[in-house]
């Protein structure tokens, strides 16, 4: 066990900026929010197809999505604060996948996992939407067809950067509330 150890590389991360003295650390309240958020991601997966079957090898034992602190799914989109939406969307389901992400409450991000969320796929037909995009905006999109579980992992890593990242008033800013608007969401 000890020969494992010395084996393992570990790195120390940095601290935070902030005032620090015998006893007390202070940061900013963005920071500190953006590091909460973070590490407490409560995503809802929107399965249909293959990638669904990837996301279920993401969350087991192997790939372990909880180490990411997204353990727990939510199923219902008035406790999550991060879409999934893996496989072939039909047009019938987009209104109800818009419906889904306006209940979702601020802030909330989408995770477009595969081809066929991403772009529609090779199913280039009348029936099939042509990427997610088209009904609601997208942050993280994650390639392959479908994607193996590391590349899912990776793409709920970039959605934490951006959560860790973001402004308290971005939600609240003309752009944001443009974006919506371009949408057709209030």
């Amino acid at each position: 066990m000890t020969t494992d150890l010395k084996r393992t590389k570990l790195e120390m991360a940095e601290k935070p900026d902030g005032l620090e003295g015998p006893g007390f650390f202070a940061g900013k309240l963005e920071d500190l929010v953006g590091l909460a958020r973070k590490n407490s991601i409560w995503p809802l997966p929107f399965a249909t197809s293959c990638c669904g079957i990837e996301f279920m090898a993401t969350m087991a034992s192997h790939y372990d999505l909880g180490r990411f602190g997204s353990e727990r799914l939510s199923f219902s989109p008035r406790q999550a604060d991060l879409l999934m939406v893996m496989g072939t969307i039909a047009k019938k389901m987009g209104p109800v996948l818009k419906q889904v992400y306006i209940q979702m409450a601020e802030p909330r991000w989408v995770l477009s996992v595969g081809a066929c969320a991403s772009s529609g796929g090779i199913f280039d037909t009348y029936s099939v939407l042509q990427g997610i995009d088209r009904i609601i905006p997208v942050d993280v999109y994650v390639p392959g067809c479908p994607p193996r579980p590391e590349q899912i992992l990776e793409g709920v890593m970039k959605v934490q950067e951006l959560v860790a990242h973001e402004s308290l008033r971005r939600r609240n800013s003309p752009e944001y509330k443009a974006l919506l608007a371009k949408y057709g969401i209030e």
